[in-house]
């Protein structure tokens, strides 16, 4: 029962961040073997943001966006920078975050996430 309540949070918290269409769409996809791996994905990634314990989900969503500058992974990026703001991150933080990636990680990510920040506020997020 346990592992059925923290599948179920990690479902919730997945939806809360990344919200209903996105969710919804990937669900759509009547491949069943990317609808178990979209299920694999609920499990291990989103399960460690649905664990508690010291990290906030604003600190999570910074921590995933750092990650994934740094690992160039722009298009994952651009989909968590779109939905930090239900994961209660500003856009104050994460203009500050761009100097974090860029000191860390090299200017080229950081000019990277700029990109992609830009282009999602552009398209009227509130990133």
């Amino acid at each position: 029962m346990e592992q059925e309540d923290s599948l179920a949070a990690a479902r919730a918290l997945r939806r809360s961040v990344l919200g209903d269409a996105y969710v919804d769409a990937q669900a759509a996809d009547p491949n069943p073997t990317l609808a178990e791996f979209q299920e694999y994905l609920t499990t291990t990634a989103w399960g460690v943001w649905a664990r508690g314990g010291a990290l906030s989900t604003r600190d999570r969503s910074l921590l995933v966006l750092a990650m994934l500058a740094a690992l160039g992974r722009m298009e994952e990026f651009k989909l968590h920078a779109a939905a930090s703001p239900r994961a209660g991150v500003t856009p104050d933080e994460l203009d500050e975050l761009l100097f974090q990636i860029a000191a860390y990680c090299g200017a080229p990510a950081g000019l990277s996430a700029k990109r992609v920040l830009q282009a999602v506020r552009a398209e009227g997020h509130e990133a």
